[in-house]
């Protein structure tokens, strides 16, 4: 075989391979992509349960956009973009998510649950990138520190309270982490402000 032959070959050859291999990458990505978001909607919709385990199973499956054109104070949940809240049918209980950007390392993500009084139900970290053993004790499986919101408003304690014990106010730090629940009880009471400005809105608002 000749020189010039060979090389020809040689680069069909490879020609063929690479193609073989970014369509194998292709496919990969999809097939990961859609396995991602299918483990994302499992874990999001555990933690919605978790915190409405009464809830009507529908709630998971019609979300409602928070657009800014409906609502009053939406930077109140510093979200990066519209978002979504989940309402009960039944009770009219719901699960509006919140932002607390000034976290120890980054953004803190939560989810907030709170019944058409204006009371907290329960709250649950979405995701975080706190101190392993410190910050990331916000998380329920870490310890119980979140659950010290339950049942809390505006009104209880006041407003002027919401804030950790340091800071003069109502709620527990965490040993050796201040900021990080400083950011979320801020963020809790971002959220409960945002409520009480849209309770209405937020109770008759259509499903899109």
């Amino acid at each position: 075989m000749s020189m010039t032959k060979s090389i020809s070959t040689n680069a069909i050859g490879l020609a063929i391979f690479a193609v073989f291999t970014a369509g194998l990458i292709s496919i990969t990505q999809v097939v990961t992509k859609e396995r991602i978001l299918e483990n994302e909607k499992l874990y999001k919709s555990r933690l919605l349960f978790e915190i409405l385990p009464d809830a009507d199973p529908v709630l998971v499956d019609n979300p409602i956009s928070l657009t800014s054109a409906r609502f009053t104070g939406l930077d109140l949940l510093s979200l990066s973009n519209p978002g979504e809240y989940y309402r009960d049918p039944k009770t009219l209980d719901m699960i509006l998510p919140v932002v607390a950007p000034n976290g120890y390392t980054e953004a803190i993500k939560l989810l907030v649950g709170i019944d058409k009084k204006g009371s907290i139900i329960d709250v649950r970290i979405i995701s975080h990138r706190e101190t392993p053993g410190l910050g990331d004790k916000i998380e329920i499986k870490k310890s119980n520190w979140i659950v010290q919101f339950q049942g809390k408003s505006l009104s209880i304690p006041s407003i002027e309270h919401w804030k950790v014990k340091k800071d003069d106010g109502y709620f527990d730090q965490l040993t050796g982490a201040t900021v990080t629940p400083r950011a979320v009880v801020g963020a809790i009471a971002n959220l409960l402000k945002f409520y009480q400005l849209n309770r209405e809105l937020l109770i008759e608002v259509e499903l899109d």
